[in-house]
């Protein structure tokens, strides 16, 4: 009789259509595939009834968390080798219909059945997010979101983050270190923004006070960050106070919609705007619209992915979803840029920089891989894997164009037509 790696290969392979990419080893530590791939282990028997019960991308997910599934090899090249049946394919619950009438098809099912072993679902990983009734950002829910994602510790964070504590897309001028180029993209930020002393800067979605530090501190502008982690505000604070800058920079527990002390000369949103939502990205943009003066701009910074032919059949990944952005959506950057102008700013400037969060995204990687034991005892074995897949996958989606990430620059313009934006676009004061 096969070995238990041969026959989940044949079987795979049935049921998918196509080679399996890399190899595979079992829990019998038997081996089959092509020579010299990674190697996916399969550390048990449950990695198989995970997949039976729950196909695609999410089954897969907690096999990995739950560490009934590992990969020995390079981790970019396997994720970037399983991709095709994996994120391209995501679960048409039609296709796999479909499928299943094919006696081939039916057969390989019943194949893996009798290999996992019968039994009940195994119970998802505890780092995956349990659903109560489906009330999409509201304040509530969105508090609860943000507490999922970054309030894991703000020790754990300074592994991945580094030194800059910034964790969004990082500018990448030269071959400097991930500091440098952090401190780049804050830069950049308020040369768009044109920050003078004196001026008020609101930041929405602050997260450990990076911004609010930089602009404050070198361009001489009062700020208010707001956050709806306590985790991060505490952090914030304490560096604020560090840096000598309470007298300048107030970080506030707050939602956006409840911002009240307008108005504002500058508004920064950098990686917020993701958690947002399509429903409610309109009030957003009316929102940040009424907190700034006339002549205020608005720096946006948010992740994107492609548009699809029917935007109605857009549905969230996920893993994503389920372990590391409950309750995210992407939209196209023209979506994004026609909802801020339903919200009557005039879009002046659109700068992608998809290639650059590739590269962020490869050191957050390599800084967790080089302090992961620290890592694992911060937090859990599973969900310092969270952030492993989760990092790795999506700097491959950046780098194949999958996902993109775009900083738009807006302006309340006055109804006298004066933007206050040099002729020459590119040219930051």
């Amino acid at each position: 009789m096969p070995d238990a790696a041969q026959r989940l290969k044949s079987l795979v392979e049935q049921l998918l259509g196509v080679p399996l990419p890399v190899r595979i080893r079992a829990w019998d530590g038997s081996q089959a595939g092509p020579p010299g791939a990674p190697t996916l282990v399969v550390r048990n028997r449950r990695a198989v009834r995970r997949l039976l019960w729950k196909p695609g991308e999410l089954g897969l997910a907690r096999a990995w968390v739950a560490g009934d599934l590992d990969i020995d090899g390079d981790l970019y090249t396997a994720l970037d080798l399983m991709s095709g049946f994996i994120w391209e394919r995501g679960e048409d619950d039609r296709t796999l219909v479909q499928a299943l009438r094919d006696p081939e098809v039916r057969a390989a099912v019943r194949g893996l059945v009798k290999l996992g072993g019968p039994a009940l679902p195994p119970a998802p990983p505890r780092e995956e997010v349990r659903r109560g009734p489906a009330h999409l950002h509201t304040k509530r829910s969105d508090r609860r979101a943000i507490s999922h994602h970054y309030d894991v510790g703000n020790d754990f964070y300074e592994i991945v983050l580094g030194p800059s504590m910034v964790y969004s897309c990082a500018y990448w001028e030269d071959a400097g270190t991930l500091e440098d180029a952090q401190r780049d993209k804050l830069e950049l930020i308020c040369r768009k923004l044109a920050l003078t002393p004196g001026q008020r800067l609101l930041d929405v979605g602050c997260g450990w006070g990076s911004m609010a530090i930089h602009a404050a501190r070198e361009h001489g502008v009062s700020v208010v960050g707001i956050t709806l982690s306590h985790e991060q505000a505490a952090y914030a604070r304490k560096r604020v106070a560090g840096e000598g800058l309470t007298d300048k920079v107030e970080i506030r527990v707050q939602d956006y919609r409840d911002v009240a002390d307008g108005p504002y000369d500058a508004i920064s949103s950098i990686g917020m705007a993701e958690h947002v939502g399509s429903a409610r990205y309109l009030e957003y943009a009316r929102t940040l619209y009424a907190l700034l003066k006339p002549g205020g701009r608005l720096l946006n910074h948010q992740i994107a992915r492609r548009p699809q032919r029917d935007e109605s059949t857009y549905s969230v990944d996920d893993f994503i979803d389920s372990y590391v952005f409950p309750d995210g959506e992407l939209a196209p950057v023209g979506a994004t840029v026609t909802q801020l102008e339903r919200a009557r700013f005039e879009v002046r400037d659109v700068e992608a920089i998809r290639e650059h969060y590739a590269l962020t995204l490869r050191r957050w990687v390599a800084n967790l891989q080089a302090d992961w034991a620290h890592a694992v005892r911060l937090t859990s074995p599973g969900r310092a894997r969270v952030w492993l897949l989760y990092m790795a996958a999506c700097a491959l989606a950046f780098e194949h164009n999958r996902i993109g990430v775009n900083q738009v620059l807006a302006v309340r313009t006055p109804a006298s037509g004066d933007s206050g934006m040099p002729l020459r676009s590119r040219i930051w004061a």
